[in-house]
């Protein structure tokens, strides 16, 4: 299968592009990212709480806590599109039914543009792009790898049934620049006589990244071709038909 084919039926739960950055301008000029974007009328301020405890010669013990504010979470108004304006980045998410690339992509350029012009981030230090695809496999289910090509393998003298797994791959790819952390695992199933399987698939860089916008998403381009390929690579065919 070409990578990049597009199924009728793609099991793409979400979405996500974010953009790491440094510096910037605060908490004020986030407030503004919002302004006037009407398809965005739920707003939630973001906090991070950080907690510390120490103990004393005496074996006393002491505990603190502390919270902040790092941004807004900017929600639509059908909930499928989320964007988060924050002091160390920005993320934009389509929940399904995903549409397609070029509007994910549009929709988030455009958001991203708005972001950077007001928040005037100094560099840009991580791109990442990430698809979760629930796979819904019909039972009954003798082997994964009649679905899978990346999937837990038990050695033949163990009973070969799983009630559930989780497994996490860091895999560095060609381009010595580009990571992929592929991460399965066995869900709650929504249908009946299936068995969920999560798919994730996250690609990211953190080096050697253009700061001009316009090579910024040529490279964010790229990671979508490595993450087409690795998804494609990580299936069969038999789970392919279940897309069509």
């Amino acid at each position: 299968m070409v990578p990049g084919t597009r199924y009728p039926h793609a099991p793409i739960t979400e979405a996500v592009i974010d953009i790491q950055c440094t510096g910037g301008l605060g908490l004020v000029a986030l407030e503004k990212v919002n302004a006037q974007e009407l398809n965005y009328p739920s707003t939630n301020q973001l906090i991070t709480a950080r907690g510390q405890m120490s103990l004393g010669p005496d074996a006393s013990a002491t505990a603190s806590a502390r919270s902040e504010a790092v941004g807004f979470l900017h929600r639509s108004e059908d909930g499928l599109q989320i964007y988060q304006a924050r002091v160390n980045g920005f993320t934009f998410s389509r929940l399904a039914e995903y549409t397609s690339w070029s509007e994910v992509s549009r929709e988030a350029r455009r958001l991203w543009d708005k972001y950077r012009e007001l928040s005037a981030p100094d560099c840009v230090s991580r791109i990442a792009l990430r698809y979760i695809n629930r796979l819904d496999i019909p039972l009954p289910l003798d082997d994964f790898s009649r679905y899978l090509r990346t999937a837990p393998q038990l050695s033949d003298d163990l009973p070969q049934g799983l009630s559930g797994y989780f497994m996490q791959l860091h895999v560095p790819l060609s381009d010595a620049r580009t990571t992929c952390v592929i991460t399965e695992t066995i869900i709650e199933p929504s249908k009946p006589n299936t068995v969920a399987v999560v798919l994730d698939i996250d690609v990211f860089r953190t080096s050697e990244l253009p700061q001009d916008d316009a090579l910024l998403w040529e490279q964010m381009e790229q990671l979508r071709r490595e993450k087409n390929r690795i998804f494609e690579a990580c299936i069969t065919d038999e789970m392919r038909r279940l897309f069509q």
